[in-house]
């Protein structure tokens, strides 16, 4: 079951190189993504085994970012089958200089858009590091040909530019997985996750941190953290819309995950805070770096490419500050890629209407296109954090972390950059939605279902978020910070000796559970003087996961000559 993910797409995908009508290769892309949508609701409700001895698995992070990738493609290939109508065949004129072009043939456009869906999937399942590399080389290779569709040279520099910072940074992940072997060589065995973080204890520490650097910086290029994310907005704009909102929605999750694998290894080797603070440092640069760009900026769609850079940002720093906030870089994941999808969507419809993506060309959006018109309003509150949508859930989950952490000076970082882009992102989007009009046009239900769905569901998760999502959500975090199972008594992690130590378990209170509420979570401090003093008391703590709750603070009582300074500091 969890290879038809990447089978399914990628057999489809070859097929449709030799299929000759066009609205047969459209409906097949749509039936793909509904097959490939059943298949990931079926892993969520009847989990499988790893495959490929380990190589091939799905854990709770990699299930969530699987969901949201299939989520958008399926919102996608019905997106297109009206976009691809709509552009139809033949010779085309530009819509800046003027001269005219030829869209690429659409069998190559439909068998690489399901070849990107198979590529990030293989992204999603892998356990092992040098599978995940290839996968993430792989969507470069499926999604490269897509920027191209419009044939022209700006697409060819955007799709150029693409190939060739991509490549110069997975070269720099490849050198990531070298380092990381090294630094596991007294573990031996493949490079699998699990592995991995069961050996951490034993990795060389120095060639461990060698190993984080390359791959932060290498699949941060692919993420598109500043400095490293110059490729993007060239990539994003020049892009038809449906792609762009797969580059941004899916594909850069994609490479979020590949940080987050080497996250929870640094974790359990001890240098977690290291991991983090360059996160957190990463995180605020890019939030800088778009805000800056938003200003001003004169294309609408290159100015939601530059929001794409802040939210991977965010996402970002939620990851480094960790904790609570983990769970709102989670949540923020999924906000973000909705979102975003609706909003390229729209750009799209706005595109073909105005045929301009300069912003002072477009007046009176909501008169002439009142679908997109609407949405694009819709989308400008939910995309800058505005209540009631779901960014601002996530937004502030992040921002209580990092007062809750103390880390005021982040906090108030964070709140300057997000206000710096609403500021840069308000007079463009309110103007593009005001003013006169020179008809309305009629707008195909094909190009207006999908972006309605996702601000509905945009808002409904500002609104209301089911217990199940909140598990799987709380789920993906735990593990991201190398918590597994529930309830949960986690070790604490030798990476801050120069810090008091934390030990987290969960206490399922039957009330809590049956209203959809969030377990209590009790955190108890440790003053643990050195590493010989941590690994005493680590058995002693593992034993208390299999102790009935009500036991569990009168053992760690017992044991106060491992556990100095104890007590209940939240719930």
């Amino acid at each position: 079951m969890i290879l038809a993910v990447v089978l399914i797409p990628a057999a489809a995908g070859l097929a449709a190189f030799a299929i000759r009508g066009d609205g047969l290769r459209r409906w097949l892309t749509v039936a793909v993504g509904l097959a490939h949508a059943g298949v990931t609701a079926r892993l969520w409700m009847r989990p499988t085994a790893p495959a490929l001895g380990g190589w091939i698995a799905l854990d709770r992070p990699g299930l969530l970012f699987l969901s949201i990738t299939s989520l958008l493609f399926l919102a996608a290939s019905i997106y297109g089958v009206g976009y691809l109508i709509r552009e139809g065949r033949g010779e085309r004129r530009d819509i800046k200089e003027g001269f005219l072009f030829t869209n690429a043939p659409e069998q190559v456009f439909a068998g690489c858009l399901m070849l990107f869906l198979a590529t990030m999937s293989l992204v999603t399942v892998s356990h092992h590091f040098g599978l995940l590399w290839v996968a993430v080389e792989a969507t470069t290779l499926a999604s490269a040909p897509l920027i191209y569709f419009h044939r022209h040279h700006r697409s060819l520099e955007a799709t150029w530019k693409y190939l060739l910072i991509g490549s110069v940074g997975i070269a720099v992940a490849l050198l990531g997985n070298f380092c990381l072997n090294v630094a596991a060589s007294r573990a031996g065995g493949p490079a699998l996750l699990d592995g991995l973080v069961r050996g951490a204890a034993s990795m060389d520490p120095a060639w461990l941190k060698a190993a984080f650097l390359c791959f932060l910086v290498g699949y941060g290029t692919k993420m598109g953290l500043a400095p490293m994310h110059s490729w993007l907005p060239d990539a994003h704009t020049e892009s038809p819309s449906l792609v762009s909102s797969l580059l941004s929605g899916a594909l850069l999750n994609c490479a979020f995950l590949g940080i987050l694998r080497s996250v929870q290894v640094c974790d359990a080797a001890g240098l977690g805070n290291f991991a983090r603070e360059l996160l957190v440092g990463f995180g605020l640069l890019s939030m800088g770096v778009a805000g800056v760009f938003i200003l001003r900026q004169a294309d609408y769609k290159r100015m939601l490419a530059y929001s794409s850079v802040e939210h991977m940002g965010i996402l970002a720093l939620g990851v480094g500050i960790g904790g609570a906030a983990t769970f709102g870089a989670m949540l923020h994941a999924v906000n973000h890629s909705v979102t975003k999808a609706m909003l390229f969507f729209v750009s799209g419809n706005i595109l073909a209407a105005y045929r301009t993506r300069v912003c002072a060309d477009v007046r009176g959006v909501v008169r002439t296109l009142p679908a997109s018109g609407v949405l694009w309003l819709v989308g400008f509150l939910a995309i800058t954090g505005s209540p009631p949508f779901g960014t601002f859930l996530s937004e502030f989950t992040i921002l209580k972390a990092a007062l809750d952490a103390g880390r005021g000076w982040v906090a108030a970082a964070y709140l300057a950059l997000l206000a710096l882009v609403f500021v840069g992102m308000a007079a463009p989007f309110l103007n593009m939605a005001q003013g006169s009009s020179e008809g309305r046009r009629r707008e195909g239900w094909l190009v207006v279902a999908p972006p309605i769905a996702f601000a509905a569901l945009a808002l409904l998760l500002g609104l209301w978020l089911p217990a199940r999502f909140v598990d799987a959500l709380r789920g993906a975090a735990r593990e991201v910070e190398g918590l597994r199972g529930s309830p949960v008594v986690a070790a604490p992690r030798p990476q801050a000796m120069d810090r008091d130590h934390f030990v987290e378990f969960e206490e399922d209170e039957a009330i809590g559970r049956g209203h959809g509420a969030s377990p209590v979570v009790h955190r108890h401090r440790l003053g643990m003087p050195d590493l010989d003093h941590l690994a005493a008391a680590e058995p002693e703590l593992h034993r208390l996961e299999r102790r009935p709750v009500e036991e569990r603070a009168e053992l760690i009582e017992v044991h106060e000559d491992m556990i100095p300074q104890w007590w209940e500091i939240g719930q």
